[in-house]
């Protein structure tokens, strides 16, 4: 069986899940990488500080975030707010996993991403972006998105550590 797809099977643990979901679900995974010109820790560092994304990843295009518990809010600049679980903060393998609970635009049914930072050669790492959607028809405008958030990360990373500030 593909392992991007979901079957429902009528399991016995999820007594809707017949009657909410289709004979069978196709789930987009979506990956995206960016070399950055910063050895991975302070790439890392800057990633697993999950409360400080308006600061230090994406300025501009996130205006706020604040962290109650496990759940990170973010406020965009035009007062959206979306809501994500942090699943995971692994300082092992520096990876940082989450899914949007509340909030995505577009609206989508499942989004579970993680980030992973891996060391390249010259002192350089490589970000690696993993997102999981659903519907899969939304594949296209997530994978955009991606690709500019990583873009203007490594942007705003680069900058802030040549002394050019953000």
């Amino acid at each position: 069986m593909d392992p991007r797809r979901l079957v429902n099977d009528n399991s016995p643990g999820y007594p809707d899940a017949a009657a909410a979901l289709p004979e069978e679900i196709e789930i987009a995974s979506i990956r995206h990488e960016v070399v950055i010109a910063l050895d991975p820790e302070p790439v890392w560092d800057a990633l697993r500080d999950v409360g400080a994304v308006h600061r230090r990843l994406l300025p501009g295009r996130v205006l706020d975030t604040k962290v109650d518990g496990d759940v990170r809010t973010l406020v965009m600049p035009d007062g959206h707010v979306v809501r994500e679980l942090i699943v995971d903060v692994d300082d092992e393998t520096r990876r940082l996993a989450y899914a949007v609970i509340d909030g995505a635009r577009p609206a989508l049914r499942h989004h579970h991403a993680s980030l992973q930072v891996f060391a390249e050669a010259n002192g350089h790492s490589r970000l690696v972006w993993v997102t999981d959607v659903l519907p899969s028809s939304l594949a296209g405008e997530i994978r955009a998105r991606a690709v500019r958030g990583a873009e203007d990360m490594k942007s705003v990373l680069e900058r802030s550590h040549s002394g050019q500030g953000v």
